[in-house]
């Protein structure tokens, strides 16, 4: 199995993005025991379609573009389900354990993930009720998905 997060937007150089590969790199590196065979990070590039509606299918369209076949779909969304981060793990093992080629996580642009998108999901998955930059939830995504591999590894990072 493969992890790829799809997002929407482009990390800018700087600490953001250092943080964010650091992350991206532990949970690749950590995975490869457990069978992920690595993390890759897909940036889309924004719409610049005037209406709201045009840049969610615009971007949705592109997104959809980075979904492989039989992947479990991820979709970020303040309205979605919270997990715990052992909740999360476990979903990623039974996926992995299930033959899932691939869990893809959506993070979409300023407007969110077009409905038809959103509906292909497996799970929506909700960091709170706030609304987060980009940058820090796909941080934070990358954050977790570490968190996950070393909760699947029984290493001592996660404390309950």
């Amino acid at each position: 199995m493969r992890l790829v997060v799809a997002a929407v937007g482009r990390l800018k150089r700087g600490p953001e993005r250092d943080l964010a590969e650091r992350y991206r790199e532990r949970a690749a590196k950590s995975g490869r025991s457990l069978g992920i065979r690595g993390l890759e990070v897909v940036e889309i590039d924004e719409s610049r379609a005037r209406r709201a509606e045009d840049r969610v299918v615009e971007e949705a369209a592109a997104l959809a573009k980075a979904l492989p076949e039989n992947a479990a779909i991820v979709v970020l969304d303040e309205r979605g389900t919270p997990l715990s981060s052992m909740d999360l793990a476990g979903t990623i093992g039974q996926w992995r354990d299930h033959g899932r080629q691939a869990a893809v996580f959506v993070i979409g642009g300023a407007d969110g993930v077009a409905v038809r998108l959103a509906g292909r999901a497996d799970l929506r998955l909700a960091f709170g009720a706030a609304t987060w930059p980009h940058q820090l939830v796909r941080i934070m995504l990358l954050e977790q998905l570490y968190r996950c591999m070393t909760i699947l590894a029984g290493h001592p990072y996660h404390r309950e």
